[in-house]
């Protein structure tokens, strides 16, 4: 299991490191510095005076178009050779761009005498990729607007009880805090002092401002709302809530959809063979077509133009940027595009049970008592006894009940393997499981066995030793794990409960969220089996969880997705972070996928029908270099556009 473990985070590492070296090479081909745009504005003057006066020579007009060229494309002619230099020697083999296509293409129209097209083409690829960059940066700048959000100050209080506004870097655990309203929690932390409401969307994605009061745990770079409070530090600033998810999101930049890699790999592959068509093209056109030496050049030229995959190499990278992006915002982290892709693709999913399906804390779901005890007092003893006891299920207990019930001043003595038991007015009392009592009513024994047999964990309630009531407990599950799961059935999805729990519980939890299979008694290092089982049936398998135990589970999955309140393992070794908390979102997730993949289909379906019909309409001659250009560069914009449409919220309908 530790060598799976190992071997996934090695390939992470590797696809993290080959990931880090495209994105490097991407950004360094689209950023033209802050003269770019200027450069271009003076070659297109430039190329519209020469277009527009006629000098008495021709040579001043072409001196102009040549010029136009090297302002308004100088990136395109330095990315085209150098580049594809750069890529060949460290790749030791030819590795050529799209730019080199189009610079080769201006030349060759230069050769011919075609000066005034030359320029054109290259104004027409400049000014595309000028707008390419903004469109498809506006996905990537959708995510860096997050970091704008990244608090840098705090008011810490000082011993003496002053206030000294500090860095973050300089907040120490323990440290006392004070938010006034309005402003930013600098850090993850527990509020000591005071109340107020505090907008989390960053964190959770939800919009509505969660309602804080002492003892509540707050999130750094949350916005405070009305209210005032002071808090403890309880994680520095490096390890907070926020910082992981822009690790996580800077992460997701990195690693592509297959589709997207596949299509880098083949982009210089795709190249070549075009390059090597050029001279083909020529021959046929004057051996085969008879066209003449300038229009079989001519048409070759425009083949280059033509054929060039500019619409394919954005068929992938835009719309996953954007779906990422998209996703972010509802509190959903992909550690890639390549899972978030493959989430369209799963065949079943797996749930662990405490924490992830249900809210990982037992409630009260019944109370009962024979009709001769007197409730109320019965009520104030066990919540008296429960109060100071350190018994697991007496937290719920005491919640469970009004808060306005009398405490009692009794003694309570713990019996372990028992429960807890206290005299009052002389009478002994105890609260504790059923094991070991004998004189118990029919009725409540009853109640116990149907209790019992819907997985809820039951603790009678002793009057001298005479069962006169219970109480019976359950870990019910999350309000929204029902709708999610319904939805992944919908989808023909085959859904599991995984749960060390025994089966009796395992089964009244699937029962009531309509799981299709529950696998309990499972020990913490069987869940790993489990998927592999579930993979050999199944084929592509997800796995939910949010404990150490789920680690080696979420890692054996073929898509692992952590809970965000789960632990630090956890979190590690899944592909995908639900920072919320809300299996509904993972349904919105696989919704966003589902379109991630039908938009990537479309883009590099109707780019390839661009090019197809461009090289057909040049070879019967209805195809010049400034159609070809505008046709291939807007076919590009189309392309990129279209995948933009992610970071549009999929309607709730939808779901």
């Amino acid at each position: 299991m530790k060598d799976s473990y190992n071997k996934k985070i090695s390939n992470h590492s590797h696809e993290h490191k080959h990931e880090h070296e495209h994105q490097h090479k991407h950004e360094h081909e689209h950023s033209h510095g802050s003269m770019g745009p200027i450069l271009y504005i003076i070659g297109l003057i430039l190329y519209l005076i020469a277009l527009f006066y006629k000098f008495p020579s021709d040579i001043f007009n072409k001196i102009l178009y040549l010029a136009s060229i090297l302002f308004a494309g100088y990136h395109v002619i330095g990315e085209g050779f150098g580049d594809t230099i750069r890529d060949t020697v460290s790749k030791k083999r030819f590795s050529p761009n799209i730019h080199l296509l189009m610079t080769l293409a201006a030349v060759g129209a230069i050769l011919i005498n075609n000066f005034e097209e030359a320029a054109l083409l290259i104004l027409i690829f400049a000014g595309a990729h000028f707008l390419e960059d903004y469109a498809e940066g506006k996905s990537k700048r959708e995510i860096t607007n997050l970091l704008k959000m990244t608090p840098t100050e705090a008011r810490l209080v000082q011993e003496d009880g002053s206030i000294k506004i500090v860095s973050i870097e300089e907040l120490s655990i323990g440290d006392e805090v004070q938010v006034l309203n309005g402003d930013q929690v600098p850090t993850d932390g527990k509020i000591i002092s005071g109340s107020t409401s505090i907008d989390e969307s960053a964190i959770t994605g939800e919009s509505i401002p969660k309602e804080k009061n002492i003892g509540d745990l707050v999130f750094g770079s949350t916005i405070n709302g009305t209210g005032t409070f002071k808090m403890v530090v309880t994680k520095d600033s490096s390890e907070t809530v926020f910082a992981k998810i822009l690790e996580l999101v800077n992460q997701s930049q990195k690693n592509l959809t297959k589709t997207a890699s596949k299509i880098k790999k083949i982009e210089p592959i795709y190249v070549t063979v075009v390059l090597v068509l050029f001279p083909l093209i020529i021959i046929m056109g004057l051996m085969i077509f008879n066209w003449g030496w300038n229009l079989s050049f001519y048409r070759g030229i425009v083949f280059l133009i033509s054929a060039s995959p500019c619409a394919l190499a954005a068929s992938a990278i835009p719309a996953t940027l954007s779906g990422i992006s998209n996703l972010a915002k509802k509190g959903v982290l992909f550690k890639g595009g390549s899972y978030l892709s493959n989430l369209n693709y799963i065949k079943a999913i797996a749930f662990d049970k405490t924490g992830t399906l249900t809210e990982g804390k037992p409630k009260v779901t019944d109370f009962y008592l024979l009709e001769n005890i007197e409730k109320e007092k019965i009520i104030n003893i066990v919540v008296t006894m429960e109060k100071n006891s350190n018994h697991p299920l007496a937290t719920a207990i005491v919640n469970y009940f009004d808060n306005n019930i009398e405490e009692l001043d009794i003694e309570i003595k713990n019996i372990i393997g028992m429960g807890i038991a206290a005299k009052y007015n002389g009478v002994l009392y105890k609260v504790g499981k059923p094991t070991g009592f004998t004189k118990v009513n029919k009725e409540i024994e009853n109640r116990r066995n149907l209790f019992e047999k819907e997985g809820k964990t039951v603790v009678y309630i002793v009057e001298d030793n005479q069962v006169v009531g219970l109480i019976a407990l359950m870990d019910l599950p999350k309000e929204n794990s029902k709708t999610a799961i319904n939805y992944f059935k919908s989808q023909n999805i085959h859904t599991v409960l995984v749960t060390g729990d025994s089966e009796k519980v395992g089964k009244a939890v699937g029962d009531i969220l309509n799981i299709d299979e529950v696998i309990a008694n499972v020990l913490p290092e069987e869940k790993s089996l489990v998927i592999e089982k579930l993979k050999e049936k199944y084929g592509i398998v997800g796995m939910t969880g949010d404990g150490v135990n789920d680690a080696p589970a979420l890692v054996k999955a073929d898509i692992g997705i952590a809970m965000g309140d789960g632990t630090d393992i956890a979190i590690d070794a899944a592909d995908v972070v639900l920072t919320n908390n809300d299996l509904l979102k993972l349904s919105y997730a696989h919704t966003v996928s589902k379109r991630l993949n039908k938009i990537v289909v479309q883009n590099i379906v109707f780019s390839m029908a661009i090019v197809v019909l461009l090289v057909v309409l040049n070879f019967i001659g209805k195809m010049d270099i400034a159609l070809g250009v505008i046709a291939h560069e807007g076919s590009t914009l189309i392309v990129i556009i279209n995948g933009l449409r992610l970071l549009i919220p999929t309607k709730e309908k939808d779901l």
